[in-house]
């Protein structure tokens, strides 16, 4: 094992307690490792810096968007191996990363360890975070103020960027795939995808003519496009982003829709103008966090006729067996989905009947989101020179990191997606759902 790559792969086992499933390169051009499996590239002595002085996840994510590592061979086999080697599991609950180990100086196998990753590092100096790293946010966690800079850091980083990765269709959420249309090699496109994911929740919503929708984190105005043009309704848009809500304006303009649709840069939280007769809540309440769910509930329940419908389609994780455990990833919180926070589909539930409504349906679309994100993924690897060019070289690894691990996670049922369909039933007890409401005829 000559080389920076033997040492490197030596001291990595002798952490883990497991052999490494991937191959590594170093600086240096040795390699070490199973011949033919993809191969991580430590591309710097910096790498190991970063590792050194943020041991586990968040030292991993920096040096991957800063370009210090890198994966030759097939990324979503990478981190398929990667994923069960550093994140322990016990049941459905994820433990601590073995790569924290690190942090445990007291047994002298860490402490030798640490030595030798010393010696390879070079000078001790920590640093600095990438760019693209969310700095910390002002405010108390989801209030008004620290949302809109948690929403912005995502969503603001360019409507051109966002055309290249998720397409035409501009949707931003999880596309509903027949089974003899699934991607890739399939007979629909993501757009295809796309609309009979709009349209479904238009049938799910029993929308009609004259109908008064409102679409809580609208985006770039898909659905409410959608709903106006193929369902004759009026429709209210928020989105806390500036450059979505500039972006969907124009998109409602050129569609001559504009004096049916309303776009407004507003929280959930300042909506007055209600009754609505429907309410749609799309890839958005993954941002609400635990502690304002209930207000999320009950706020919504408040803006609906009796009788009116919501729709949350929202991102869930896998229950733990003490949910105080619950933390978010240090990866997605930085650069992702700043504040963002997940629950388990029955919470939700729980909430939602909490706060009045009726729970009539809930459907489990979690592969369908795989196939989306792989898509996603696709295109932004066809485009990566542009896409680049558009934001920064780190900003377009971070997109593909994430949305590749995100695809494999949907595909592991370590996250999934639920639709959940509730009703503002009326005191007679009439929900106006037809008695099969999956045919979603009524």
């Amino acid at each position: 094992m000559a080389g920076a790559a033997g040492r490197l792969t030596k001291l990595a086992e002798e952490v883990l307690g497991a052999p490494l499933p991937v191959r590594i390169r170093a600086w240096d051009r040795s390699e070490s490792g199973p011949p033919g499996a993809p191969v991580l590239v430590f591309r710097n002595r910096r790498a190991l810096r970063r590792l050194l002085f943020k041991p586990g996840e968040l030292g991993l994510a920096r040096a991957w968007v800063a370009g210090d590592i890198d994966v030759d061979g097939d990324l979503y086999t990478a981190l398929d191996l990667l994923a069960g080697l550093i994140w322990e599991r016990d049941g459905a609950a994820p433990k601590a990363p073995r790569l924290a180990a690190l942090r445990t100086l007291a047994r002298p196998e860490i402490r030798a360890a640490a030595r030798e990753l010393l010696s390879l590092a070079g000078l001790p100096v920590p640093p600095a975070p990438p760019a693209e790293e969310a700095r910390p946010r002002r405010g108390a966690l989801h209030s008004l103020r620290r949302d809109r800079q948690a929403i912005s850091h995502h969503y603001d980083v360019g409507n051109d960027f966002y055309e290249l990765v998720l397409g035409p269709s501009m949707v931003y959420s999880c596309a509903y795939w027949r089974p003899d249309e699934e991607a890739p090699g399939g007979t629909a496109t993501l757009e295809d995808a796309q609309r009979a994911k709009l349209d479904l929740i238009c049938r799910k919503l029993g929308l009609g003519e004259g109908q008064r929708l409102l679409d809580v984190g609208c985006g770039w105005g898909s659905m409410v496009l959608h709903a106006a043009r193929e369902y004759g309704v009026r429709a209210v848009g928020i989105t806390l982003s500036e450059e979505q809500a500039t972006y969907a304006r124009k998109r409602i303009a050129d569609a001559g829709l504009a004096d049916r649709i309303e776009i407004r840069v507003q929280d959930y939280r300042e909506i007055t103008d209600g009754p609505f007769d429907a309410i749609s809540s799309i890839g958005m309440a993954e941002h609400v966090g635990r502690d304002r769910y209930a207000e999320y509930a009950g706020l919504l329940y408040g803006l609906l006729k009796p009788g009116g419908r919501l729709l949350n389609h929202q991102i869930a994780r896998r229950p733990l067996a003490d949910e105080d455990t619950y933390r978010v990833d240090e990866f997605i919180d930085r650069y992702v989905f700043p504040d963002g926070e997940l629950a388990p589909v029955g919470r939700t539930v729980g909430q939602l009947e909490e706060a009045g409504f009726e729970v009539r349906d809930v459907e489990a679309i979690r592969e369908h989101y795989a196939l989306t994100l792989r898509q996603w993924v696709a295109n932004l690897e066809a485009h990566w020179a542009e896409a680049v060019r558009l934001t920064s070289p780190g900003r377009a690894r971070i997109w593909r990191l994430y949305m590749a691990a995100s695809a494999l996670s949907f595909e592991r049922n370590r996250i999934g997606v639920n639709q959940v369909l509730a009703v503002r039933t009326p005191d007679s007890g009439a929900s106006g759902l037809p008695l099969r409401a999956r045919d979603w005829r009524g």
